[in-house]
C-alpha cells in the first residue's frame, strides 16, 4: 500500500509542475506576442536540468 500512496503521489505532484510549466510558457508566448514554442536548445536545457533533478531525488536514500 505504500508504494502505491508513493507513486500516486509523485504522477500527481509530476502532472501539477507540468501544468505549471505548460501556464508559464504560455504565458511568456503572451508577453512577446510569439507562438508557444520551444527552441531545439531551450528543450535541451530543460531536459538536462530535469535529468539533474531525478539524479539528485534518487541519491535521496543513500544518505
Amino acid at each position: 500500500m505504500n508504494r502505491s500512496r508513493v507513486l500516486l503521489g509523485g504522477a500527481v505532484i509530476g502532472a501539477v509542475t507540468g501544468m505549471i510549466a505548460a501556464m508559464l510558457l504560455n504565458r511568456r508566448a503572451e508577453r512577446s506576442e510569439r507562438e508557444t514554442a520551444i527552441t531545439t536548445g531551450e528543450g535541451l536545457k530543460l531536459g538536462v536540468l530535469i535529468f539533474g533533478l531525478l539524479r539528485a531525488i534518487a541519491s535521496l536514500a543513500d544518505d
